[in-house]
């Protein structure tokens, strides 16, 4: 005695059906994604850190991803080896003085690596050829530098606001000459004695070049003047 109705079954199967195209789907993506199904190459790099690079990131050449981090090693306690696995294809176009360097996807997504673009007369990357990197500059490093800029700046603004109310109340140079009006009076007044005593002085000056004591020094020294004009216009008339 059948206990599945024909309807049953045939749901059964599309079920089973559509789980089989998704699950073949799923790898297939996965799969392209870490370049399973593409001819690669191996390549690799050390850091003094990481940074939390991980098995798996993908690799960017180009702002392109070209491959995928195939292993994580430390090697001493200064050094990991990083090994990466990058599509044949962009081969040609990796050269032997590109650097890695460490980025991330966005400001706080997942950490990739970035092989920077070579000279043009730099030989093509080979099979196993290990690339110069820069290290990375981390977190808490650029965290720190901001805070001391901050209180740097909290410093600045508590000074400039001390400076503002002694001002404001009149204490120092320029507190008396913005507040207190008699200094400002003062001051213009003294400006006007220099300006006065200048006209004077210009007036002096020229009483002396026609005192006939002094009148044949003016002279020579106008006429070397006169000369000196002559010869600079000479030798323009001589480069045109």
């Amino acid at each position: 005695m059948e206990t599945h109705t024909q309807k049953f079954k045939i749901r059964l199967g599309l079920f089973v059906a559509v789980g089989l195209a998704l699950f073949v789907l799923a790898i297939f993506i996965i799969g392209k994604q870490k370049n399973l199904f593409n001819p690669v190459f191996k390549i690799t790099t050390t850091f003094y850190n990481v940074s939390g690079l991980q098995v798996g990131n993908n690799i960017r050449f180009s702002g392109i991803n070209v491959g995928t981090v195939d292993r994580i090693s430390i090697i001493n306690d200064s050094t990991v080896r990083v090994e990466m696995l990058v599509r044949k294809e962009v081969q040609q176009f990796i050269k032997t003085d590109s650097d890695v360097t460490i980025g991330s996807e966005g400001l706080i997504g997942d950490r990739l690596l970035i092989i920077t673009q070579g000279s043009t007369d730099a030989p093509v990357v080979s099979e196993g050829d290990e690339l110069f990197s820069d290290e990375p500059v981390e977190t808490d490093a650029i965290m720190a530098s901001l805070e001391i800029t901050a209180a740097n700046a909290e410093i600045i603004t508590f000074q400039l606001a001390e400076i503002m109310i002694k001002i404001n109340s009149g204490e120092g140079t320029l507190g008396r000459l913005i507040q207190d009006t008699t200094f400002a009076e003062n001051l213009n007044q003294t400006m006007v004695n220099l300006k006065s005593s200048s006209e004077s002085l210009d007036e002096n000056m020229e009483a002396v070049k026609h005192n006939f004591l002094f009148k044949g020094y003016f002279n020579r020294k106008a006429k070397k003047a006169a000369e000196k004009k002559a010869a600079q216009e000479k030798a323009k008339d001589e480069k045109k």
